[in-house]
């Protein structure tokens, strides 16, 4: 599996095109904006996108999901059940921080602690991550030891948690009970910022 990271959003939110090699098929994890770029992205790479995924409903993370989904015709996965308000409220997100208007949309699958999402001849696992959101859900391959973490943990950070239904606690409890234990040399890419590793987030990140 190879991934490319497609930076959109003034927000510079970690876009992430994941490509199946043996299937030339592809997933995009978090589409918060800029569809053409993503789609002529897709092409550029021979690759045919057949599913979107979804870490979670912040407004820079989801933007431009029901676009993407309508003009290829496909499903979108996650996140978990309780980041539902979210997405409902996405016009309303997009307008308060004078985002691009956007429409909300219901996921064709709810995802929950344990389940697996697949693309091409690729399998995810999915673990429940809540505390920057309720229903924050991370990706992880165990063959490639990659976790797409969304807004959970940053290289030298973690996710804010002064959001609606965010939790401080919770969010640590999440890092340290699901993150940690998939191991050290799991590289991850986080939803802004560069790429790091657990190993190296558990020896040197402060908040951890």
């Amino acid at each position: 599996m190879q991934f490319l990271i497609i930076p959109v959003t003034p927000l510079a939110q970690n876009c992430t095109l994941l490509c199946c090699e043996q299937t030339r098929r592809a997933a995009v994890v978090d589409p918060g904006g800029e569809i053409e770029r993503i789609i002529s992205t897709a092409q550029s790479k021979n690759v045919e996108i057949e599913k979107i995924l979804i870490t979670h409903g912040h407004f820079d993370h989801i933007g431009g999901v029901d676009e993407l989904a309508g003009r290829l015709s496909i499903p979108v996965e996650g996140p978990h059940r309780d980041d539902q308000f979210l997405i409902e409220s996405l016009p309303q997100q997009c307008k308060i921080y004078d985002f691009p208007p956007a429409k909300s949309f219901i996921p064709d699958r709810w995802l929950e602690q344990g389940d697996q999402v697949t693309f091409g001849n690729q399998q995810l696992e999915v673990l429940h991550c809540p505390g920057h959101t309720p229903g924050h859900v991370v990706y992880f391959h165990g063959g490639e030891k990659l976790a797409l973490v969304g807004d959970v943990l940053f290289k030298g950070s973690i996710g804010r948690t002064d959001f609606p239904r965010g939790d401080h606690e919770t969010l640590i409890r999440s890092i340290r009970e699901k993150l940690w234990p998939l191991g050290d040399d799991v590289q991850f890419i986080p939803g802004h910022g560069p790429l790091s590793t657990f190993g190296e987030e558990q020896r040197t990140n402060p908040y951890v």
